[in-house]
C-alpha cells in the first residue's frame, strides 16, 4: 500500500466546490471562543460539502490568521455568514423549514446513533461555547437535542471534534 500524493487526491477547485451539490447540513457556531476550533469546523465543513456556516455572538469571523491556520483555505470555499443573535437566526431558519438540532447533553436528548434524519430535510446543527455549551434558550428553541454517547470519565469533547463526529454521522445517514 502506498500513500497518495496531494496531486492524486482529485480535489475540487474552489469554483467546482461552489457549484457542487451540498449536503443539507448547516452549522451554527454559538459563541465559540477558540479561533482554532472555528477554523477546524470550516475544514470539516469543506470536507463534507456542508451548505453553510453561521457564526454567532462572540464567534470570530474570517479573515483571521488563527482561523486560517486550521481552516487551510476552507473559509474561501464554505459559504458563511455572521449573525449576532442565535435565536433570531434559529427563528429565521425554522420559518424556512430547517430543522434545528442542538448538540448538547440535556434531558430527553436523542443519542446520535439513534437519530434518523429525514430525507429532503435540511438540518442546522448548533455547536455551543467551549465552557457553557449551547445557550439554554437555544436548546429550548431547538426541534431536537442530539447527544453524542460517551463512555469515559470526562463526558466532554472539544467542539471541533463534536462537530466532526456529528457531521460525519449525519453525512453517512443522509447519503444512504
Amino acid at each position: 500500500m502506498r500513500k497518495l500524493k496531494n496531486s492524486e487526491l482529485d480535489r475540487l477547485s474552489v469554483n467546482a466546490f461552489k457549484e457542487a451539490k451540498k449536503t443539507p447540513i448547516i452549522v451554527i457556531l454559538d459563541n465559540i471562543r477558540s479561533l482554532n476550533n472555528i477554523g477546524s469546523v470550516f475544514r470539516t465543513s469543506d470536507a463534507f460539502l456542508i451548505e453553510k456556516i453561521y457564526l454567532c455572538g462572540i464567534t470570530a469571523t474570517p479573515p483571521h490568521k488563527d482561523i486560517h491556520k486550521t481552516a487551510l483555505g476552507s473559509t474561501d470555499t464554505v459559504t458563511w455568514e455572521y449573525v449576532e443573535d442565535t435565536i433570531t437566526l434559529i427563528e429565521k431558519l425554522k420559518s424556512e423549514n430547517v430543522k434545528i438540532l442542538s448538540i448538547e447533553q440535556a434531558e430527553n436528548s436523542t443519542m446520535l446513533n439513534d437519530f434518523t434524519p429525514e430525507s429532503d430535510t435540511t438540518y442546522a446543527i448548533v455547536m455551543g461555547n467551549e465552557v457553557k455549551g449551547v445557550q439554554q434558550d437555544v436548546v429550548s428553541a431547538s426541534d431536537t437535542v442530539i447527544e453524542i454517547p460517551q463512555y469515559g470519565t470526562k463526558h466532554s469533547l472539544n467542539i471541533s471534534v463534536s462537530c466532526g463526529v456529528v457531521i460525519w454521522d449525519l453525512f453517512c445517514k443522509l447519503r444512504n
